[in-house]
């Protein structure tokens, strides 16, 4: 069975000028998503995921986040440009968890 989750979350940068950007899952996506992916996890409790955003996938990882108490998705330059989507952008996200089909 498939584990396929889907949510909303606006685009963040972490600060510095090559830093990271993200999207952080919604509190209550992040406890199921503990609760589910137990047997999947790897080092540091990340997830193996494929995401989607607008029409965009790539292969990269939930990373948990005890800051949030919730998982980050990192998004890279690609498919931020791809998907036409910048810092502080509502974004439509669909991902499915690696090794769980």
């Amino acid at each position: 069975m498939a584990l396929t989750y889907s949510f909303k979350a606006r685009l963040w940068h972490y600060p510095e000028e090559a830093g990271w950007y993200f999207l952080t899952l919604p509190e209550e996506l992040a406890a199921e998503i503990r609760e589910d992916t137990a047997p999947f996890r790897r080092g540091f409790g990340s997830v193996k995921v494929t995401a989607t955003v607008s029409g965009q996938g790539w292969s990269t990882s939930l990373f948990p986040d005890s800051k949030s108490s919730s998982y980050l998705l990192p998004v890279k330059k690609a498919i931020r440009v791809a998907a036409g989507i910048d810092v502080g952008d509502q974004v439509d996200v669909r991902f499915e968890v690696a090794g769980a089909a």
